[in-house]
């Protein structure tokens, strides 16, 4: 298998498969690469011609470039999910692509879509839907019910209380507490979260 993308996301997704044993990563494709390899795994530019619809999980944490290196790269999307990470049995969905970090906790009948990191101590209670390309940052918790749109990103240490709806494309900023339904495209900051800014 190969990862997309020689920065800091992919040294943790490194470590997660390092400490697996289903997975070997061949390879880091970077279109800019600073360095020759990351923890001797090689960083090269491009994908050979040979390799036909490759095994691949994009290791990039924007999640604009993340959305946009999926519609233009062939190739079977793999998942990464740590071994400390704890994971309800009971109707827990996570699509391709995505990662799941140490630590992070998903709970019953939640759905996680593709290309989504679910990052260290997450909190998804039950019952949460995560469209595609989401990033649910480190401590940040979710509880029940809590429906958050594509591309959004959920900052570090943000809390969402029960039922509520986050649009796709917003930011919650780092330590926002989320108490009422938050539109497409909006950035909130603060306890309660406040609009400050659209994000376009």
């Amino acid at each position: 298998m190969f990862l997309y993308g020689a920065g800091g996301h992919a040294k943790v997704i490194i470590d997660i498969i390092l400490f697996s044993t289903e997975y070997k990563i061949e390879g880091i494709f970077d279109d800019s690469p600073s360095s020759k390899s990351i923890y001797n795994i090689p960083i090269v530019k491009s994908l050979s011609e040979n390799i036909s619809n490759p095994q691949v999980i994009i290791s990039v944490g924007n999640n604009k470039i993340r959305k946009k290196i999926t519609q233009n790269l062939v190739a079977t999307y793999l998942k990464a999910i740590h071994s400390k990470s704890i994971i309800s049995k009971l109707d827990v969905e996570i699509g391709e692509g995505t990662v799941v970090m140490a630590n992070a906790v998903i709970n019953p009948n939640s759905k996680i879509g593709n290309h989504c990191i679910i990052n260290t101590a997450a909190v998804i209670e039950h019952d949460c839907k995560i469209a595609d390309y989401v990033h649910i940052s480190p401590n940040a918790a979710l509880a029940g019910n809590v429906i958050v749109g594509e591309g959004t990103h959920i900052g570090l240490g943000a809390n969402v209380i029960p039922g509520i709806k986050i649009g796709k494309w917003c930011v919650i900023g780092a330590g926002s507490t989320v108490i009422e339904d938050i539109p497409d495209f909006s950035v909130v900051v603060g306890s309660p979260a406040k609009f400050i800014k659209t994000n376009k």
